[in-house]
């Protein structure tokens, strides 16, 4: 998370987080990307498990992925990962549009 990557690294670092959204003829797509730490290429895969965590015990539920991945797919909807470790995460989410 951008927060630990600041504690390790102090004033030298500015925690960033942005979010854009564009409309792909029947889909929506929004993106949300950090300068945190990436994800281990070990655990992506892993993400949108219920209770899997990368933070120590009582610091982290391992829940908020995995149900921002069960309201997504309720929706119709994709979410996806992309991540370099040490150098930011993104995630990539696409639900279907209806008029």
């Amino acid at each position: 998370s951008v927060a630990e990557r600041k504690k390790q690294l102090g004033d030298e670092y500015e925690p960033t987080v942005s979010v854009s959204t564009k409309r792909l003829n029947v889909k929506i797509e929004i993106r949300v990307k950090d300068n945190g730490p990436g994800i281990s290429l070990k655990v992506v895969d892993k993400i949108f498990q219920p209770f899997f965590t990368t933070k120590p015990t009582g610091q982290g539920t391992g829940l908020g992925l995995s149900l921002s991945y069960d309201i997504v797919k309720a929706h119709g909807g994709e979410i996806k990962v992309e991540s370099k470790d040490g150098a930011g995460s993104e995630l990539l989410i696409e639900l279907p549009f209806k008029t």
